[in-house]
């Protein structure tokens, strides 16, 4: 089994799961007004339950799987001119959380509301205003093109990655 159909069960046993849930909620109770909807009600609901469960193990063994296989394989992804070799454990971690945190810290690179040009010194005399920086423009605007490039681009690499990687078990 591939990555991809390994994350594609998932998702379709998920909505199993919930069709189950939906249909114990609906049907685990009635009142005495009311007429049972199968034969044997109570062994129906027993059944949905039971296939609940069973699929809740196969999802936990998927994941685990997926685990095992993303901490196992490794991917090189070029970022910025640099081949970058990261499991694809990190690169999920990176385009989820952490290229975001990267792009917030170089956006917050700026001139605060400086304005250039002519003031008034405290003893009155004219004075030069001059926004002193600590970083460099170019290389805050490269940077931020970078991390926001990054997410998409990891995705691309990513998803050749789940369509051609078996899944360990």
């Amino acid at each position: 089994m591939k990555i991809i159909e390994a994350l594609k069960a998932i998702k379709d046993l998920k909505r199993k799961a919930e069709d189950l849930r939906n249909k114990v909620k609906d049907n685990c109770a009635l009142s005495t007004l009311d007429t049972p909807k199968y034969p044997d009600q109570k062994r129906q609901v027993s059944e949905w339950m039971q296939a609940h469960s069973d699929i809740l193990k196969e999802i936990s063994r998927l994941k685990i799987a997926l685990q095992k296989t993303n901490i196992a394989t490794t991917v090189t992804i070029e970022l910025g001119g640099k081949q970058v070799i990261k499991t694809v454990a990190e690169w999920v971690l990176r385009r989820r959380e952490l290229a975001k945190e990267d792009l917030s810290m170089w956006s917050v690179l700026s001139d605060r509301g400086i304005k250039e040009g002519m003031g008034t010194a405290p003893g009155g005399q004219p004075l030069e205003i001059r926004v002193v920086r600590f970083y460099e423009p170019a290389e805050r605007d490269q940077m931020k093109e970078l991390y926001s490039a990054e997410p998409s681009i990891i995705d691309g690499r990513l998803e050749v990655v789940n369509a051609i990687t078996d899944l360990i078990e």
